[in-house]
């Protein structure tokens, strides 16, 4: 009986060698920026520019110029902060456990994750660093220090400060795990401009590399660091979301006061983390020609993990169901009920076709393999999980314990505004390091390709820096 064995798709197609990495994934950083570059910079300035305008405009006159009341606190501003540090999950994810797990077909989406990663928590502060009002008064009574400017002292028995110290804590930790996966790519983008004669870049990539020569004790300790900062950052991928979800979970407010929000958040933050991922890179292949290094395996293998990520969400809105419906409270069941049928209904039955009901399609093959279908997948999962903290946030407030106090909240045009500035924070900060930086990990892609002279267009520096 002969038996066969299952063979995996390739990472990398095209019969690529290591000279054909440093060429593909350098060529983006030393050419001239395309027209497709420059437009969707301009548009991303453009909505930079109107964000800016609103921001400038709440920090000198007020938060009141957003739609809150007495009754809805917090709304449109806390909603886009966890969404947004939902979305900054799956670099992390992507880059420290897939590598502990020695997951190789995160090479060459894990460059652009971490990335995502730094630019979306750097979005997420913005939003409780401006609902505090006028900074220079007193941004500084959330910093876990001893004052001097009267009786008030911080309270570490608040989630919101833990807030502080779980999200500063993964945006170092992050930073710095991306920042030392670039050192390897500078220095060969410093090699390529030596030969090139073009000294200004060969001066400066020189310097992020550090002087970076690539020798052997240089990759093991490079190795090690890598290894100790996705150990690190393990932790926090589970920490920060969790904790995110203890700003509402500690609360007594019907809708919010529930145990399962740790995981059910951590669970969402991957899932819509993974669905900016695939939003981000399917635009970076088509534009940059890289689908030698971006492969529809790898596009089917964060499908899968969006099936999983989006059944476990779906599993979570079920429960909350039940155990609001068990728990015998009466407040409890009517925030469930006022989600279901009340006047933001509409907001609750998005969520649920959105992140319940969309993920399934990838179970069809043809649709997990599909490009198209992939893209819009992936922008209606993040709708659906922007609507899924809208639902948590604001119908929680809006009808609380009082009938007198129900409300509506009604975003004015600075609470959009202040959301459109953060898509053009985003995406400026991401256009600039697709230029100046390579979007692939290079030194890591090496390590999968076939190493032959034949065709290799790099040096013999460039052969010894792939890892052995």
């Amino acid at each position: 009986m002969a038996v066969t064995s299952a063979v995996r798709d390739p990472l990398i197609t095209g019969g690529k060698t290591v000279g054909d990495v440093s060429h593909d994934i350098s060529r983006h950083v030393e050419n001239k920026p395309t027209r497709s570059w420059y437009l969707a910079m301009a548009i991303s300035l453009v909505l930079f520019a109107y964000g800016l305008y609103c921001v400038c405009t709440v920090l000198w006159q007020g938060i009141g110029m957003w739609g809150l009341n007495k009754t809805v606190g917090w709304a449109w501003d806390i909603t886009n902060f966890v969404w947004w540090v939902g979305i900054g999950h799956a670099g992390t994810l992507i880059s420290a456990i897939l590598l502990l797990f020695r997951q190789r077909w995160r090479m060459s989406i894990n460059r652009a994750a971490e990335a995502m990663t730094i630019f979306a928590v750097i979005c997420a502060a913005t939003f409780p660093l401006i609902h505090m009002g006028r900074l220079w008064l007193g941004f500084y009574w959330a910093l876990p220090l001893p004052n001097t400017f009267g009786s008030l002292w911080t309270n570490f028995n608040s989630p919101l400060l833990w807030d502080v110290f779980a999200i500063s804590t993964y945006f170092t930790v992050s930073l710095v795990f991306w920042y030392i996966g670039l050192i390897p790519d500078f220095a060969t983008i410093r090699d390529r401009a030596v030969r090139q004669g073009k000294k200004v870049r060969a001066i400066v990539y020189n310097t992020l590399s550090f002087g970076w020569q690539g020798g052997a004790k240089t990759w093991m300790r490079y190795e090690a660091v890598a290894l100790i900062l996705a150990g690190l950052s393990t932790p926090l991928v589970l920490s920060v979301h969790t904790i995110v979800s203890m700003d509402f979970a500690t609360s007594v407010i019907p809708g919010w006061h529930t145990t399962i929000f740790p995981p059910y958040f951590v669970a969402g933050a991957i899932f819509s983390g993974f669905a900016m991922v695939l939003t981000l890179l399917l635009i970076t292949r088509a534009l940059f020609k890289l689908e030698d290094y971006i492969t529809i395996y790898h596009i089917e293998l964060m499908n899968i993990i969006i099936i999983v990520t989006g059944s476990i969400v779906g599993v979570a809105y079920i429960t909350e169901l039940f155990i609001s419906w068990y728990s015998g409270v009466e407040y409890e069941g009517y925030a469930f009920y006022n989600r279901v049928s009340g006047p933001y209904a509409w907001s609750y039955w998005s969520m649920m076709t959105c992140n319940v009901i969309s993920p399934q399609l990838f179970w069809i093959k043809k649709i997990r393999t599909s490009i198209v279908a992939t893209f819009v997948l992936s922008i209606i999962v993040n709708i659906g999980m922007w609507f899924e903290r809208f639902v948590i946030i604001v119908t929680s407030l809006h009808r609380d314990y009082v009938p007198s106090s129900w409300t509506m909240f009604h975003p004015t045009m600075y609470d959009i505004g202040e959301y459109v500035f953060t898509f053009g924070l985003f995406f400026s900060a991401f256009l600039l390091f697709a230029k100046f930086f390579p979007v692939i990990n290079m030194a890591e892609v090496k390590s999968i390709v076939k190493s032959t002279s034949e065709g290799t267009q790099g040096t013999p520096r460039e052969v010894d820096q792939t890892r052995h």
